[in-house]
């Protein structure tokens, strides 16, 4: 289960990178690397989006840790 975390945690940060870069400087990096909404992109964009939701899981088990 720790890889998952580690694995979920990396795509979080790598989008939220990307909407940094987006906010920031209207710059899409999946875009840029992998095509606009190739096959590639769009699914790079939705294990973002999973690994988002399964993320907040996390704030279940820290509650769960410091009881």
């Amino acid at each position: 289960m720790k890889t998952i975390d580690y694995i979920a945690l990396a795509l979080v940060v790598i989008g939220a990178v990307n909407w940094g870069l987006i906010g920031f400087f209207g710059f899409d990096l999946v875009r840029t690397i992998f095509g606009d909404m190739s096959m590639l992109s769009r699914i790079i964009y939705a294990l973002v989006g999973i690994c988002g939701l399964y993320a907040l899981s996390y704030y279940g088990r820290i509650s769960e840790n410091n009881a």
